[in-house]
C-alpha cells in the first residue's frame, strides 16, 4: 500500500464519496500498521470545494494525525479562503515538500 495518499484532481462534491472511501480505507490500513503522521498530497487538486476539504477536517475528528506533502495553488487557495490556512502551514504541511507560494 502507497504510503502517501494523492487526492484526485476534482476534490469537490461529485468525488467526495469515492474519495472518501478510499481515504478511509488507506487511513485504516496504514494506522493499524502505526504509520503516523498520515501523509496526504493534494499537488494535482485542480478543483476544490467545501465538500472536499470537509474530507480532510474530518480526519481530525477521527484523532488520525496528518500531514500534507504536496499541495497545488488551487488547493492552497481554497484552504486560504475557507480559513484552513494552518494546514498550509506545520504541522499540517510538511515544509520540505511544499509546492504552495504564499
Amino acid at each position: 500500500m502507497n504510503e502517501r495518499f494523492e487526492l484526485p484532481a476534482e476534490l469537490t462534491i461529485y468525488t467526495a464519496l469515492e474519495t472518501r472511501d478510499s481515504l478511509l480505507a488507506w487511513a485504516k490500513e496504514l494506522s493499524a500498521k502505526g504509520v503516523s503522521p498520515l501523509k496526504i498530497s493534494a499537488r494535482q487538486v485542480g478543483s476544490v470545494d467545501g465538500a472536499g476539504l470537509q474530507l480532510l477536517a474530518a480526519l481530525n475528528t477521527m484523532e488520525l494525525q496528518w500531514q500534507l506533502v504536496d499541495t497545488s495553488q488551487p488547493f492552497g487557495a481554497a484552504c486560504r479562503l475557507m480559513g484552513l490556512q494552518s494546514w498550509l502551514d506545520s504541522p499540517y504541511l510538511s515544509a520540505s515538500e511544499t509546492g504552495v507560494s504564499a
